[in-house]
């Protein structure tokens, strides 16, 4: 959905019958707020879903004081060819019309540089010897592809895969980078040996067989609450000239979370120029709670500090799209923390339980529609706790589906109703009743919007 300025335009608004009521009411309360001239023109068509652009060119008729045509969201698809048949400049609205006012309110300019960020993602491939190399690449790939700048090859404490270098140079035969989690000095150097370009992790343990990879590596804690041993390790790398970036250990809650940030803070001001990274695993995969929004604010810690990398996984299912999150995640804070700004009305694909907003129909809209429509077909709709559903002289209310396709069976329109349409009726209601139980919007024949975890669905519902 593209937004437009429209202050001071006379803008043409297309609808079909089924919404007149509602954009009608809609609009002029936008046109106040926004500083436009209207004019409504209704499509002798019932749901303006069903719009080809060719069908709207045949029955479009454009007034002499438009500056403008708004079309159904839906008609997107045939813009760039509807451009090209109408004399005047042609947007497409929102599909759903309570959203206009948004689409009026947004500046399309303020988030031009939102792609940029300055964190970096390493992705965990978790128990890579117990894989095939085909495996392992396959899972890179995606992992790449959802966003990771860096596949981490996760090893296994107590065995030694020799064949580590081969997944190693698979991955850089593909042109992936490769990072290696492991303690054993000789799965290490075989890893680097292959192209390894980073070393997961170092303490006072094997940090003197750092000096002979020949690569950066992570400095850690022996433990995580033992400074001293860390210094030690830090200033050891650093007089041998290892690079190597620094991870203080991120514990869990109820492990020592709060006193685990304040160390972050405290390593970064007391080595102010060294590169750092944040294990952030210890929190999305041991917490009981969705990860995006746990990313979310670890990566907002993250852009604040100046810690340019973060390692995470994928291992338990409310964390199986943390590098997607990650990558969206970085994105958001960099520009919250460039601009100073909360990160807020940014990136609604990062809001995937609830919806944003709320989105109101305005009042009677529905005892209005069941008075004007004509056909039998039934619309379903959500509005304050219920289920509406309208058809020509019906409107029935239930926030219980079983409930309300029984009253649907004993109305006017129920003879009509078969397996086929109950089934339909079915699935409708099912998401009706999501979306009323989470706060979400509800568009008959619409996905639901579970951020950038929406699915598409196919149109279903007749004319």
């Amino acid at each position: 959905m593209n937004s437009t300025n429209a202050v001071g335009e006379h803008l043409l608004i297309v609808t079909g019958r089924l919404a007149q009521d509602a954009v009608r009411e809609i609009v002029a309360r936008t046109s106040i707020q926004v500083g436009f001239e209207y004019t409504i023109t209704v499509m002798p068509i019932t749901v303006a879903a069903l719009m080809t652009g060719k069908w709207l060119l045949r029955h479009l008729q454009i007034p002499s004081c438009a500056t403008r045509v708004i079309l159904p969201g839906y008609l997107a698809e045939d813009l760039e060819w509807i451009r090209s048949q109408v004399p005047i400049a042609v947007d497409c609205g929102p599909r759903d019309i309570r959203e206009l006012p948004g689409f009026f309110g947004k500046n399309s300019e303020s988030l031009i540089d939102y792609q940029q960020y300055r964190i970096e993602i390493l992705a965990e491939i978790n128990h890579a010897p117990r894989m095939t190399i085909e495996q392992i690449l396959k899972r890179a790939k995606q992992l790449r592809d959802d966003g990771a700048d860096v596949i981490d090859i996760g090893c296994e404490p107590g065995r030694v895969w020799l064949e580590v270098g081969d997944a190693v140079r698979a991955l850089r035969d593909v042109g992936l980078r490769v990072s290696i989690d492991s303690f054993d000095a000789q799965e290490v150097q075989i890893a680097c040996r292959a192209g390894a370009e980073l070393v997961l992790s170092v303490n006072s343990s094997n940090r003197a067989q750092a000096i002979d990879w020949g690569v950066e590596v992570v400095a850690i804690p022996d433990v995580p609450n033992e400074e001293k041993k860390f210094f030690e390790t830090i200033d050891f790398l650093c007089a041998r000239s290892v690079p190597v970036r620094i991870d203080p250990i991120l514990e869990p809650i109820g492990c020592g979370f709060a006193a685990s940030l304040s160390r972050y803070i405290e390593c970064r001001s007391q080595f102010a120029e060294l590169p750092m990274m944040m294990g952030i695993g210890n929190i999305t995969e041991l917490t009981d709670a969705d990860s995006a929004a746990i990313n979310v604010l670890l990566l907002g810690i993250c852009e604040e500090l100046r810690i340019a990398s973060v390692l995470t996984t994928e291992v338990i299912n409310w964390a199986r799209s943390s590098v997607q999150e990650c990558d969206l995640a970085r994105r958001l804070v960099h520009y919250a923390c460039t601009r100073k700004i909360p990160p807020k009305h940014l990136e609604e694909r990062l809001v995937m339980l609830r919806d944003p907003k709320l989105l109101k129909y305005p009042d009677n809209t529905f005892d209005q529609l069941a008075n004007s429509i004509r056909d039998h077909n039934i619309r379903l709709f959500v509005e304050d706790d219920h289920v509406h559903a309208v058809s020509s002289g019906v409107h029935l209310i239930s926030d219980n589906p079983f409930a309300l396709l029984q009253q649907l069976l004993n109305s006017p329109v129920g003879h009509r109703i078969d397996a086929e349409h109950a089934f339909y009726l079915g699935f409708e209601m099912s998401k009706a009743l999501t979306a009323l139980t989470l706060g979400k919007n509800y568009e008959q024949d619409e996905p639901l919007r579970w951020g950038f975890l929406t699915r598409a669905e196919k149109y279903h519902r007749t004319s």
